[in-house]
């Protein structure tokens, strides 16, 4: 059972930055993919950015392109995202997410494709 905690929310203003974290404990990690997503109020959770087991692939919504990087590091089993330029439109709960076994980053486009989940971490951008 693997367990993720997110952390490094907290309210910004527009054009600031975060970062946020997740660290992984209980399970493998190195092996799998990962993705952070997000879910504002009243919308569907929506996939912001995942990244291969390795760290060499890296994908992200074209909301969020040029301004989120994803990154992992994983003798610390963790994975960030760092978050710039923010926009009103980015306050969501974010969560990160580690995909089920044998799905590479590529397929992992949806909620679907992950087995763990974190708590989410509140980010509220205000103009």
């Amino acid at each position: 059972q693997v367990q993720l905690v997110e952390s490094g929310g907290g309210l910004v203003q527009a054009g600031e930055s975060l970062r946020l974290s997740c660290a992984a404990s209980g399970g493998a990690f190195s092996g799998h993919a990962m993705g952070w997503f997000r879910q504002a109020p009243g919308k569907e959770r929506e996939s912001v950015a995942r990244i291969s087991w390795n760290g060499y692939s890296t994908y992200y919504a074209d909301s969020v392109k040029g301004r989120f990087t994803i990154s992992r590091d994983n003798a610390k089993n963790t994975v960030s995202l760092q978050m710039n330029s923010l926009k009103p439109e980015d306050t969501a709960v974010y969560y990160c997410a580690q995909a089920r076994p044998q799905i590479s980053a590529a397929q992992a486009t949806g909620s679907s494709a992950y087995k763990y989940w974190g708590q989410g971490t509140q980010v509220t951008v205000s103009s």
